[in-house]
């Protein structure tokens, strides 16, 4: 049995975030050890639960991941001794599907087979809130929905008015609340929250958060609700069976502009042999010596262009690596830093490595976002020639110009074989994220590229 809860919303924008992460930071500050999780692709809000609990949090996708691999990865950051809180994504029912619950909290709540406490907003209604859980609750029968959670609550007399009739219709406790209160809502720019690398999060918030959530939500019923997880025991899928030594130095971008990673996909990289080296293109002077490979995440690079542009010696170290021809993976920001320029949200124009045939500019008016399947081009770092793999894509900057066929590192399979990425010397960069539990051998073929004869 796994100490487990899904704390999940009706939809977007009722504070799942906010009160996941009060929960995960008060429990911890009680003394219990709390593994935060997220799930689906979101590489922000791990780093609000990560500052919560003081490990890091692990994405479990239903749809980027087989589910074996879910309950392993589950599985292997969990334990009898920790308190795992899964934060969900979208609406309970959301997901990669219109009519199916692929992808969804509800779905990776059932794999888990975790309780979930829905979080309603209360904000301007009273008890039509429970009119609206108790469709929730007769939605999907087989989702384990255990509480309740308002969140927008004006004060106590408020909570009379919702409270009552939520338990007399739907017989699920309410377990809490929180109030409104500007205080805690955080800044917000063109991908969500802010992430908290970027130091905007205060210390002052998580003390008032914590201090509210214990005053209003009865984390001891959480607790009690949280003893029933049982997920189902694999095989190992992704991780290796025995200890691997240690064989390849991969640098690892990691700084305020580049900081979107998969913790798994780092961990597993070190399971199977990788040294892991992190670097600042904004502020290092250069790629740390002695590398076999390069790896380059997503991030904001637009908000830090000036400064990546003006730190010459990094981008001139690139430049020579690239000429020693050391293999570079790069995502979706890492695509952003390797291409000719980057065009900032006021529109300047900065210099980058000069590596790649484009330019890339911030659009106001579209977000790219969705799942994607990819199929390898030729062979790449992670995948041989023809093998598929399912991704994400969210950003809202664009390219001038679009890869050719001949050029691409991938054909978007479920988008009509549109060409994506660029492949160009040793460099392999595309907008697409790929979390390396998504397929076994993506990991380990990372490492053996980076592997120094």
């Amino acid at each position: 049995m796994t100490n487990a809860i899904v704390i999940a919303g009706v939809r977007s924008g009722v504070g799942k975030t906010t009160i996941a992460t009060g929960i995960m930071g008060a429990l911890t500050r009680r003394g219990y050890r709390v593994q935060p999780f997220k799930a689906g692709p979101d590489y922000i809000d791990p780093s609000y639960h990560q500052l919560a609990c003081g490990v890091p949090s692990r994405n479990l996708d239903t749809w980027l991941i087989p589910h074996p691999t879910v309950t392993e990865l589950f599985r292997r950051a969990g334990g009898d001794d920790k308190i795992c809180v899964v934060e969900g994504v979208m609406g309970v029912f959301d997901g990669h599907s219109s009519l199916t619950e692929e992808g969804s909290t509800a779905q990776l709540a059932k794999l888990l087979n975790a309780p979930v406490i829905l979080v309603a907003d209360a904000a301007k209604v009273a008890r039509s809130v429970a009119a609206e859980v108790l469709g929730y609750q007769m939605f999907d029968p087989d989702l384990r929905i255990a509480g309740v959670i308002l969140n927008g609550v004006g004060g106590p007399r408020h909570m009379e008015f919702c409270q009552p009739q939520i338990e007399a219709t739907t017989g699920l406790p309410v377990l809490g609340y929180l109030p409104r209160r500007e205080d805690f809502v955080q800044p917000e720019r063109h991908l969500g929250l802010i992430p908290t690398v970027e130091g905007t999060v205060v210390q002052q918030w998580y003390d008032a958060l914590i201090a509210q959530v214990e005053e209003s939500i009865d984390l001891d019923r959480i607790l009690d609700l949280a003893s029933g997880a049982s997920p189902q025991e694999d095989a190992p899928q992704v991780y290796p069976a025995e200890p691997q030594g240690k064989r390849a130095r991969i640098a690892v971008a990691q700084d305020k502009a580049f900081s979107f990673y998969y913790q798994d996909s780092l961990d597993l990289l070190e399971a199977w042999g990788a040294e892991l080296v992190p670097f600042s293109p904004l502020t290092d002077k250069s790629v740390p010596a002695g590398v076999g490979g390069i790896y380059i995440g997503g991030g904001f690079p637009e908000m830090f262009a000036r400064e990546l542009s003006e730190n010459h010696s990094m981008l001139d170290s690139m430049r020579a690596a690239l000429k020693r021809e050391v293999p570079v993976y790069a995502e979706c920001g890492g695509l952003m830093y390797l291409a000719q320029s980057l065009s900032d949200l006021e529109g300047n124009d900065y210099p980058m490595v000069g590596a790649l045939p484009v330019v890339s500019s911030m659009s106001n008016s579209r977000l790219t976002l969705g799942y994607r399947e990819v199929e390898a081009r030729e062979d790449t770092p992670l995948l041989k020639k023809g093998q598929r793999v399912r991704g994400h894509e969210f950003h809202w900057s664009v390219l001038a110009e679009q890869p050719r066929a001949d050029q691409s590192v991938y054909r978007v399979v479920n988008q009509d074989n549109r060409p994506e990425g660029f492949q160009v010397g040793s460099i392999w960069a595309s907008y697409i994220h790929i979390h390396l539990g998504s397929s076994p051998g993506l990991a380990r073929r990372f490492v053996d590229t980076c592997v120094v004869e």
